[in-house]
């Protein structure tokens, strides 16, 4: 198995190189991507199968080389530092990334996350996700990775998710239904910012579908589509306070 690192510094890329050396997994490193232009050749003629990808680089970024790449047949794993937006359009697209500077147990999971996925068949609509959740006039776009498909869904189109032990089900307009196996804290996460809200241990749900307040059987929310969730008494005060500002 090759992997691929492309970062400006030089420094970065031989030290990712080492850590996955000392892990012992059979991957032959190749640490020689400085750049957009460089690490597009890199990758055209290494055919790597795991790339490692520096988000700010001098000549442009590493979502911009990924654009010249019309048939992905890698692993990405992007390597930044603590840039919020960069982060959250990459969780929100399920791709992966390490932090700078690079734990090497963080860099451990993602690598042994990425052999499990490589030879999987790689979604352009994944990436396209993710060029739009990179732009902060696009409405962001949550990519569910399902056993057998890729969904690309918009917000304003879930109403609401509710948790199943390590699973996640997302139930969506047109009756439209979606099971992850992602834990509900996950997407509680990423969607807060968004209009989202946790009412109970086991339902987040868009607040902008909430059609009323039901006061019987201990409280509960009633959603646009008929479904109904019950509020949690720890989150009252927070959701009213809300709906007085909808």
């Amino acid at each position: 198995m090759k992997a691929l690192i492309i970062d400006d510094e030089k420094r970065t890329r031989e030290l990712i190189a080492k850590m996955i050396e000392s892990f012992e997994l059979q991957i032959e490193t190749f640490p020689i991507g400085e750049n957009v232009e460089s690490g597009l050749a890199a990758i055209e003629s290494i055919q790597p199968d795991l790339v490692f990808l520096d988000i700010q680089m001098p000549d442009g970024s590493g979502f911009d080389l990924l654009k010249m790449i019309p048939n992905k047949q890698f692993e990405v794993i992007f390597i930044t530092a603590h840039e919020e937006f960069a982060i959250k359009a990459i969780k929100f697209s399920a791709l992966d990334y390490i932090l700078k500077p690079v734990d090497p147990e963080e860099l451990r999971r993602a690598v042994e996350k990425a052999i499990e996925n490589i030879g999987q068949k790689k979604e352009e609509s994944q990436f396209e996700a993710l060029q739009l959740n990179m732009q902060p006039s696009q409405k962001r776009r949550l990519v569910l990775k399902t056993q057998e498909s890729v969904h690309v869904v918009d917000l304003d189109k879930i109403i609401r998710c509710e948790a199943d032990r390590n699973y996640t089900s997302f139930f969506l307009t047109e009756n439209k239904k979606i099971l992850v196996s992602k834990t509900l804290k996950d997407y509680e996460t990423l969607l807060a910012s968004h209009n989202f809200l946790r009412v109970q241990q086991s339902h987040l749900i868009n607040l902008d579908f909430v059609d009323r307040y039901d006061k019987g059987n201990g409280g509960s929310v009633v959603m646009k589509d008929g479904s109904e969730v019950p509020l949690s008494p720890a989150k009252r005060e927070v959701f009213f306070k809300i709906l007085e500002n909808l």
